[in-house]
Order: C-alpha cells, then structure tokens, then sequence
C-alpha cells in the first residue's frame, strides 16, 4: 500500500466534503488497514483496536462535509483514531478509580492476531514485545513515524504537541526501545547459553 501525497489526499477530503460516497469507498479501502494495525499495536487489544476503528469511520461519515478544504485525510483519520483511544484511556482510568473491582482492560485473544502471525521472524518479535513494554506515549510516536511513515511534524500535529517536544519524544522513544531491546538480547543470549 502506498502512502498518498498530500495533494491526493486534499481531492480525497474534497470530494468526501462534497457527498462522494465513492470517495468514502476509497477512503476506506486505504487507510482501514492503516488505522486499525495504529489502533491495534497501540491499545494491544484487538477487540478495543476493532471498536476505536469502527467509531473512527462514523466520525468521518458525522464530520465529512465539515472537512476544512487542504485537509489532509490520513492524518486527519490518525488524529481521531488517537483521540479515540487516549478517551478511552482517560474514562478507563476514572472507572477504575471508581470500582476497583471492575476490570475495563481487555485481556488478549488466545489465539495470534493477523500481526503476530505476520510478525514471524525472531527480532520482529522482539521489536513487538519491546513496543509493547514502552509507554503510550512512547508506543504511540514510534507507531506514527516508523510504523505509519508519518513526518514527525505530521505526527505531532496528530498527538497535538509542538513539532520540537514530538521529536524530544521520540528520541527518547527510540533510545527506550533500543534499550528494551539490548536487555532482551542479553536476556535471550543468557537463556541460550551465549551470555554470562
């Protein structure tokens, strides 16, 4: 899949702006894939990751004739997606200070997802699990850049934080998962009898 230029991306807005609804066929077909492998990698769950999604769609369906013109679809979609998910986050929070004994956190499936099953080599793995380890905020820049291709000033306008304090971010995003990473690869080097 091949990301659209901005331009692209403009006439796509345009046309949803304007009633198209094969511009929302067209929408669909190429950022739903996107969206929800961003959706699923950063909320670890996949039935929260299918949820986030589906709302996501009907955000654009409610808001499309309010579309700004130059408005660039996929970070547009991102930016609601993401919106969604820290939403969720924050009400889970309050629900859980609320009634401790209730668990809003969905467990993962026990069969592989689509990605797990994709992820197949040994350092793909261990990228996934040192993700996983990292903090939202931390998962949610490396997913936006490395993951989606989005330019950091993209991607900051997405996480509605200054393009500087983006980049801060992700340094320090990327050091933790390199970081992650060595203590997995000693880890997995002591296991396997290479390592002290």
């Amino acid at each position: 899949m091949t990301l659209m230029d901005g331009d692209d991306e403009g006439v796509l807005a345009a046309r949803l702006r304007a009633g198209d609804s094969r511009a929302f066929d067209e929408a669909y077909d190429r950022y739903r894939p996107r969206v929800f492998s961003f959706l699923l990698r950063l909320s670890r769950s996949r039935t929260l990751a299918e949820d986030l999604l589906d709302e996501t769609w009907l955000r654009l369906v409610a808001h499309a004739r309010d579309l700004r013109p130059g408005t660039r679809l996929g970070p547009w979609l991102f930016t609601v997606a993401r919106n969604l998910y820290w939403t969720y986050r924050r009400n889970s929070l309050v629900a859980d200070a609320c009634s401790p004994e209730l668990t809003l956190w969905l467990s993962p499936p026990a069969w592989p997802s689509p990605f797990e099953l994709a992820a197949a080599s040994e350092l793909e793995r261990r990228v996934e699990r040192a993700l996983a380890t990292l903090s939202p905020q931390y998962r949610e820049a490396l997913l936006l850049v490395a993951g989606e291709g989005l330019t950091p000033s993209d991607a900051a306008a997405i996480c509605r934080i200054a393009p500087e304090a983006f980049r801060q971010r992700l340094s320090r995003a990327r050091a933790a998962l390199a970081e992650k990473l060595e203590q997995t690869g000693a880890s997995l080097a002591r296991q396997r009898g290479y390592g002290t």
